[in-house]
């Protein structure tokens, strides 16, 4: 699998890294993208320190002349992972339309340019296989974060028409939906929370973060997550979406047989709204 070469974008920290160190292990091409030469370093010391060689890319993914370039530079990809992203908390009334229309551009539109771009090679080939990174946000919804959850929703929907489509030429397509994983999202959302100013959601977004930090101790290792999308990329059938932690298998559960009346009420005396 030598010449198999997979591109991971968002590849300096969390699932994208334990990504690119992971594929490498099990003999791929291992390329990720990074968007500073600084964070391509971080890259290289990790795989050094693993053992692995990994090559870098800078890449913004929301830039599509530079998306066109790498790809092409790259040549034919066997496979491509979709995980460049980060969070967004705030209510619907405190995210103006610029962080909306970023959050979009760069976990919908940017995943996608890429699968469009990469599909001509895997066409020629009569393989490959495109993993989309989405979340168990990508199923259910909750308040404070509506824009994150709405780009994930949206990546899977897209997702789910593109593997029908290639599905004839051999192309496959797979949501992995990771539950709470240590990565840098946590501290976006501190980030975030700050910045809201004297929101009229100070309360609830104090109590969130309460939540959070009380959930942290309990978040998985990104290498688990990894090791699923490595597995799909070497199987000749993999499932359509693959949730991963057991948050996310209980998230989906309440999800599916709580109804969501009940669901709201208890999320509106949780969070005080």
């Amino acid at each position: 699998m030598a010449d198999r070469t997979v591109l991971t974008t968002g590849a300096n920290s969390g699932i994208g890294l334990a990504c690119a160190l992971e594929l490498a292990r099990r003999g791929y091409a291992s390329v990720g993208s990074v968007r500073s030469e600084a964070k391509a370093e971080v890259v290289h010391e990790a795989a050094a320190a693993a053992g692995v060689s990994v090559s870098t890319v800078i890449l913004d993914v929301t830039d599509a002349e530079r998306c066109a370039e790498v790809v092409e530079t790259l040549g034919p990809l066997h496979g491509l992972v979709n995980n460049a992203g980060y969070g967004v908390t705030g209510a619907v009334e405190d995210v103006p339309d610029d962080e909306a229309e970023a959050v979009l551009q760069t976990m919908v539109l940017a995943p996608m340019r890429l699968a469009r771009l990469a599909l001509p090679g895997m066409r020629a080939n009569g393989d490959g296989c495109i993993v989309n990174i989405s979340s168990i946000m990508g199923r259910t919804t909750t308040p404070l974060t509506g824009w994150y959850q709405a780009a994930k929703h949206g990546l899977e929907a897209v997702s789910d028409a593109l593997r029908v489509e290639v599905a004839g030429a051999g192309v496959k397509v797979v949501l992995v939906e990771p539950g709470g994983f240590k990565t840098g999202i946590w501290e976006e959302f501190e980030r975030d929370v700050a910045k809201r100013g004297d929101s009229r959601f100070k309360g609830a977004y104090a109590r969130s973060q309460q939540m959070m930090r009380l959930a942290e101790p309990m978040m998985g290792n990104p290498d688990r997550v990894a090791k699923v999308v490595a597995s799909v990329m070497g199987s000749r059938a993999p499932r359509p979406r693959y949730l991963v932690g057991q948050d996310a298998q209980l998230l989906a559960l309440t999800d599916a047989f709580t109804p969501t009346r009940v669901k709201d009420l208890v999320t509106r005396l949780g969070l005080g709204l």
